[in-house]
């Protein structure tokens, strides 16, 4: 009797250790990919948190600060930047986004989590989400307070990402932004405040929410992403140049004149109201329009669509408008559209597109 005893607790405890390995290896892989930004900066003053050096912690350290992600997924790291975000230029765009489209080819991988300052986070988010052809999971994440200050937003912030990143529901949802329990689209995401952890916004709301390791979705993201768009960020070699000038009361043409002889192949109007463009503005916009670079209207406010041939006779003036995209995506997307065509009707398609 003791031995039968013996022989059904064996097979209980080989039975419970299969199923401890089959739940571990449910597990997802994510590859944690750092850039720098905030979320690896360090002070010397805990109360003082913008007074830091930003992107000086390794994406190693990282992910051991935060222990509680091994619960949730199998995760590596790889350090491919370690920058402030202001310092994300056009090459640096393209470097990151063939190196996650690499990491999404391979098998073993299920989701990527991008560390990223907050600052031009959403310009990385616009683009990967355009460019992208897989349907895994993308995850961006940042943070405000870096991890040296009292309530560093930091270490919650990586842990929820990877949540998303592992959850089956952020499937086919494009490129993602997860910052202060909040789940954003990379389309129409911004930052809004320039201290707040609840910094990151959009004029739609957030896709859904991180509730105590509870994933929930609300809405999908409706405009063409990643696998339904017509950029390709394997077959991108170099980003056309395209500028922003904003304007204000009182603007001088100069700005414009500048960037133009500078090489610019599209300048975006970042205007007053509904992008409304200055008596004096005008005629600098036409003159580079006769060039051939092409004048794409925005709005300073940051919300609303652009009107065509509203207040400006764009049709008259051959310009272009974009839809409700900011000013800094409108950059992104027009650059995108450069590289497969410089046709004003096929642009102007594009920008109401996406």
């Amino acid at each position: 009797m003791q031995h039968k005893k013996l022989k059904q607790i064996g097979g209980l405890l080989i039975l419970l250790g299969a199923m401890s390995l089959l739940h571990a290896e449910q597990k997802a892989n994510i590859v944690i990919v750092a850039t720098g930004g905030t979320i690896a900066g360090a002070s010397t003053s805990s109360i003082r948190s913008p007074a830091y050096q930003s992107a000086v912690v390794p994406v190693d350290r990282l992910i051991a600060a935060v222990p509680e992600i091994n619960a949730v997924a199998h995760v590596k790291g790889e350090q491919i930047f370690q920058v402030p975000s202001e310092n994300f230029n056009d090459e640096r765009l393209l470097k990151l986004g063939k190196r996650i489209s690499e990491l999404l080819k391979q098998r073993d991988v299920d989701g990527i989590v991008i560390t990223h300052g907050v600052d031009t986070l959403e310009e990385t988010a616009y683009f990967l989400n355009l460019t992208l052809k897989s349907d895994k999971p993308v995850v961006l994440v940042g943070a405000m307070r870096p991890a040296t200050a009292l309530g560093t937003d930091g270490a919650l912030n990586l842990y929820e990402a990877v949540l998303v990143a592992s959850s089956k529901e952020a499937v086919g949802k494009g490129t993602l932004v997860v910052m202060n329990d909040e789940i954003y689209s990379g389309r129409d995401v911004t930052m809004s405040d320039s201290l707040k952890v609840n910094t990151m916004r959009s004029p739609y709301g957030p896709l859904g929410l991180v509730v105590e390791d509870r994933v929930l979705f609300y809405r999908q993201p409706t405009r063409p992403h990643t696998t339904a768009t017509e950029f390709d960020i394997d077959k991108l070699t170099s980003l056309p140049r395209v500028d922003i000038v904003y304007n204000y009361g009182n603007a001088n043409p100069v700005a414009y004149q500048a960037v133009a002889n500078a090489g610019a192949k599209a300048i975006i109007h970042n205007g007053t109201g509904n992008g409304s463009v200055a008596e004096q503005i005008i005629p600098v916009l036409q003159e580079i329009r006769s060039k051939g670079i092409q004048v794409v209207r925005a709005s300073r406010t940051g919300n609303g669509v652009i009107i065509r041939d509203g207040e400006q006779p764009d049709d008259r003036f051959d310009w272009l408008v974009a839809g409700d995209q900011s000013a800094q995506q409108a950059r992104i997307l027009t650059a995108l559209a450069l590289t497969r065509t410089n046709d004003r009707q096929t642009i102007q398609e594009i920008l109401w597109k996406y």
